[in-house]
């Protein structure tokens, strides 16, 4: 844990059952929104885009809206979405789903005003690492599932299909929400497999954040906090949808993994895993972490220890009665437990379109690609370390 550091959340969280009613109400960023959402049918099966458009109208406020958003937003949208903005005069975002059109919001809000391609602008891989020097458009962020904690952090995840490169970026605070409607009404309709893998988008988040080697106090008390949260809660919101208790708890472990990522940040296992789903776009971000975790955090627990008994307590573990050279892998024990207990043990690499001779090559665009979360790891890891965690993924 550092002993220094930043603290700053600029996001006016709004959260709790039925508080999506008081978009109608509250003082917004602007007179005219693009609303960005995915290209699936939830949104209008279940209301809530209507909800939305219906609550800006009440507001006096016209809306555009981009639904083409996949679940591995890709920087074409990015750029079309833009463009919509632009030719509509819109002068705020609304995301409007799961992570991937919050992320893609976040996006096109810089893109908007600035010139050029989204890419020009990524820093790693391909990317250009050019300054953003014209203003993001405000944003407005409306989860309608607990993982990715989004709406609390400042960073957006695209991938570009052209050079199988999935990146992070954001920037502080301009891709911060101004506000995030935290509702967990608009969550009960996720299927179980669905709800797991966000779930455990969400775990992920925080116990990487709480291993990162930039981890300070806030970020500590968040992690922990949400990886007890999630053992509870997400295998009875696996088990029954409607479970509003413990839609309210995963909600605010996702919005807190979130603040995790505010103010640690997330280390190798998500360019693993963002190199996994680069190459084969049907790997869900969440089941790609579920099928990485067992492997990559034995490899993280017998090279630096000392954080795993903490994150084993907080599953319930009672690691003071445990032998001290046990304590650490009782977390990996303790995750497969929670694996099991959502249906994911079954997950297999091998049954999606990769390969173990292409363990190489993920290594080298998680290196590349997202190179930056490796220096925030506890341990410098080597190339061959990681194609051998890849390796054993495959392995099962």
């Amino acid at each position: 844990m550092n002993s220094s550091f930043n603290f700053y959340i600029p996001t006016n969280i709004v959260f709790g059952p039925g508080r999506i009613k008081e978009l109608a109400s509250m003082e917004l960023p602007g007179e005219k929104a693009l609303i960005v959402t995915t290209a699936g049918k939830s949104v209008i099966k279940f209301g809530y885009l209507d909800m939305v458009k219906d609550a800006l109208k009440e507001h006096g406020i016209d809306s555009v809206v981009y639904n083409k958003i996949l679940p591995n937003p890709i920087l074409d949208h990015v750029m079309e979405g833009a463009q919509v903005a632009r030719d509509n005069n819109c002068d705020f975002i609304i995301g409007l789903g799961g992570g991937s059109p919050i992320d893609s919001a976040k996006s096109i809000a810089i893109m908007v005003n600035n010139p050029g391609n989204y890419w020009d602008y990524i820093h790693g891989g391909t990317g250009k690492g050019q300054p953003v020097t014209e203003p993001v458009l405000p944003l407005v962020a409306i989860p309608t599932t607990a993982g990715t904690g989004t709406e609390s952090d400042p960073w957006t995840v695209i991938t570009n299909m052209e050079t199988q490169e999935k990146i992070g970026f954001g920037l502080v605070p301009q891709t911060f929400p101004v506000i995030s409607i935290v509702d967990p009404e608009l969550m009960v309709s996720i299927p179980p497999h669905l709800t797991a893998y966000q779930g455990m988008d969400a775990f992920f988040h925080a116990a990487e954040g709480y291993l990162a080697n930039i981890s300070q106090p806030a970020s500590d008390h968040f992690a922990l906090g949400s990886i007890e949260l999630i053992n509870k809660y997400l295998p009875r919101a696996v088990k029954d949808g409607s479970d509003m208790e413990a839609r309210t708890a995963l909600a605010w472990a996702s919005t807190q993994s979130g603040l995790v990522e505010s103010t640690s940040s997330c280390i190798s296992q998500h360019s693993m895993e963002h190199a996994l789903s680069a190459f084969d776009p049907s790997v869900t971000h969440g089941a790609g972490l579920i099928m990485l975790s067992i492997p990559y955090f034995t490899f993280m627990a017998e090279k630096v220890p000392a954080r795993f008994p903490a994150m084993a307590k907080a599953m319930g573990v009672d690691v003071d009665a445990l032998p001290e050279n046990e304590r650490p892998m009782a977390f990996i024990s303790a995750l497969k437990d929670l694996i099991k207990n959502i249906g994911c043990d079954d997950l297999n690499i091998n049954d999606f379109k990769l390969d173990k001779s292409q363990c190489e090559a993920l290594a080298e665009n998680a290196m590349t690609a997202m190179g930056f979360l490796f220096s925030l790891d506890p341990y410098e890891m080597s190339k061959e370390e990681c194609v051998a965690i890849f390796e054993k993924v495959f392995e099962g």
